[in-house]
């Protein structure tokens, strides 16, 4: 199967096939990340990705899940994506599902029937890099929106019948934010109330505008107690009906997952038991972010 370096997916995709759609990332100027600064973002041929889906009805006897790459698949216009889907449903008839990495700008891109129409082909489980429910830090991260689209796209999303994931940075907003971080960001998933949020730290690459920041000395980092803090504070805040708290990733200290509301209790507990258990030399540690990773994803051997 065809893949252009770098592969990246969710943790939680680890079990699903991964077809490349596209290469490197239509946005690729979020601030944080550096994931695709040397990949140009091309478009698949389509004769390229049936051919992938032959070799890989071949290599697996069953795929029930296919989670398309690479940096958001979903800008790709609507008749592009039909094609996509139509011929993952031929070749693999058993799939449930088709994901993929998406940005509110995708979903803007596309009216209520297209949506609808996608979804129908079993496309479902966008993952979005929301990053944050502070307006000031969104455009400071380069998002390309506001938070007031993406309270719009969401809930389009939502009626038209999509459960999706939000990507949620925990220190985006430095040392001097992080409860007012925190609350922002509380405050707009339980508005969209997503099926899954997906809460990392914020690490960086060294190649990327934030880094440069931070070394400036113009963006001071979280300590490795006020990411704990703000993680316990935003979960505390969440009010949700069924969602999946998945915090589980190299960037956290303390890694949780469970489903709210009914395991919200177990996860602060399992969050402040583990604060207390770390030394203060440690919880007082800053400029650790500085390591290799991009937005909460998982770089991998791209065969699975």
């Amino acid at each position: 199967m065809k893949y252009t370096p770098p592969v990246y997916r969710p943790p939680f995709e680890a079990n699903s096939l991964l077809l490349q759609v596209t290469a490197g990332c239509s946005h690729n100027k979020c601030a944080f990340c550096s994931m695709y600064n040397n990949v140009p973002f091309q478009v698949e041929q389509l004769e390229q990705i049936e051919k992938d889906l032959v070799e890989a009805r071949r290599l697996y006897p069953s795929v029930k899940r296919v989670f398309l790459v690479s940096g958001d698949p979903f800008v790709l216009k609507v008749n592009q994506l039909i094609r996509i889907a139509e011929k993952v449903n031929h070749h693999l008839p058993e799939v449930e599902t088709i994901a993929m990495y998406a940005s509110i700008a995708n979903i803007t891109s596309k009216n209520n029937e297209e949506l609808k129409a996608l979804r129908s082909l079993k496309i479902n489980d966008l993952n979005i890099g929301l990053e944050s429910g502070l307006p000031s830090v969104v455009k400071n991260l380069n998002k390309g929106f506001t938070i007031q689209q993406a309270k719009v796209q969401c809930k389009r999303l939502a009626t038209a019948g999509f459960d999706f994931s939000l990507n949620i940075i925990i220190g985006a907003a430095g040392n001097t934010m992080w409860e007012e971080n925190a609350l922002a960001s509380a405050k707009i998933i339980n508005e969209i109330q997503p099926h899954l949020i997906f809460v990392a730290a914020l690490h960086l690459e060294e190649d990327c505008e934030l880094a440069t920041r931070l070394q400036q000395g113009s963006f001071i980092e979280n300590t490795l107690r006020e990411n704990i803090e703000e993680e316990i504070l935003l979960l505390q805040n969440l009010e949700l009906d069924r969602t999946r708290f998945f915090a589980v990733h190299p960037s956290n200290a303390i890694p949780v997952d469970g489903y709210l509301p009914e395991e919200k209790g177990k996860l602060l507990e399992i969050l402040k038991n583990g604060r207390d258990s770390i030394e203060a030399e440690w919880l007082n540690t800053r400029n650790t972010s500085l390591v290799t990773g991009g937005e909460g994803a998982i770089l991998l051997n791209p065969k699975r």
